[in-house]
């Protein structure tokens, strides 16, 4: 089985309908994951198995609009999402800039993974997450900024009233799969930042590259599918930098709430999960609608 991991701004002129057409390919060839299909673009994650996927790149790079489309690859023992969804949003990311940022037309440069590498190395750059707090929790790059947003939305609000000090640093930013640093690095130079540089392909790329191995990320990385995290640091200074939320042990596996009202996802080892139900308050534990015990007896029939 593989996961792709894939994104392309474009203009794409009847996204409803293409949206209605890739769905129906999608579930045709037995994929299953998340596409988000918009006016300038799509950005998707799906998993199959080896023939189903190479069928679907070959498929979407015969399209002159995608032909030079880059896919991620990951290896794994067995599908990372449980259905197949595909959505027409007006962004690819809801990001909802006063003034939009065209990445074809302004972004920040573009740094291969031995040159994000060497240059986290400086000590006067900065290092901006470009991605949620929550993401940051259990990985991030040594020494980078955390941002105080739950949504990339947040993003302007933050930067103007965190970070406008360092418009005249050099700043580099990244986030999974590089799709989000597009605009962001594009934002940041609208906003006056002077030097602004983005790890091309994202951590993900950074990760898988023989030469730099992960190198100065502590951490996992968190994903948008079953896995929820998977590593980055392949060398011996891989850590484990988040804390179970009920005891403090270090951890880095994250749960959601057993209460579906809730479902907030945190960070829990295995003793506490089964201490405290998989429930983050005791409001939640005491739910009528907490699925707990029930998922427990089902996974003891199956």
């Amino acid at each position: 089985m593989r996961v792709l991991l894939y994104y392309k701004y474009v203009p794409i002129d009847d996204p409803e309908s293409y949206k209605d057409e890739h769905l129906k390919f999608c579930k045709d060839l037995g994929l299953l994951g998340r596409i988000i299909v918009a006016p300038e673009g799509i950005n998707g994650t799906v998993s199959g198995t080896y023939e189903q996927t190479q069928i679907y790149m070959d498929h979407l790079k015969a399209d002159p609009r995608f032909e030079d489309i880059v896919f991620k690859i990951d290896e794994v023992e067995e599908h990372a999402f449980k259905k197949m969804f595909v959505r027409h949003k007006k962004e690819l990311v809801t990001w909802r800039f006063e003034d939009d940022v065209d990445p074809n037309q302004l972004s920040g440069k573009r740094l291969s993974p031995k040159e994000f590498y060497e240059a986290l190395q400086d000590e006067d750059v900065i290092v901006i997450d470009g991605r949620n707090d929550y993401e940051y929790e259990i990985g991030h790059f040594r020494g980078a900024i955390r941002p105080d947003v739950k949504a990339s939305r947040d993003f302007p609000k933050w930067v103007r009233e965190n970070i406008s000090q360092f418009k005249d640093k050099k700043v580099l930013t990244y986030c999974t799969g590089g799709i989000r640093c597009e605009k962001f690095s594009g934002f940041l130079l609208q906003e006056g930042f002077e030097d602004v540089s983005q790890l091309d392909g994202g951590i993900v790329t950074y990760g898988k590259d023989d030469e730099v191995q992960g190198k100065l990320w502590d951490g996992k990385l968190y994903v948008f599918d079953e896995r929820i995290s998977v590593p980055v640091n392949r060398t011996e200074e891989d850590v484990v930098i988040a804390t179970c939320y009920y005891c403090g042990k270090t951890e880095d596996r994250y749960v959601n709430c057993a209460n579906p009202e809730c479902n907030k996802q945190h960070v829990c080892c295995t003793e506490c999960e089964v201490k405290h139900k998989r429930s983050c308050s005791k409001e939640c534990l005491d739910h009528p609608r907490n699925r707990y015990e029930t998922e427990q007896k089902e996974q003891q029939t199956v």
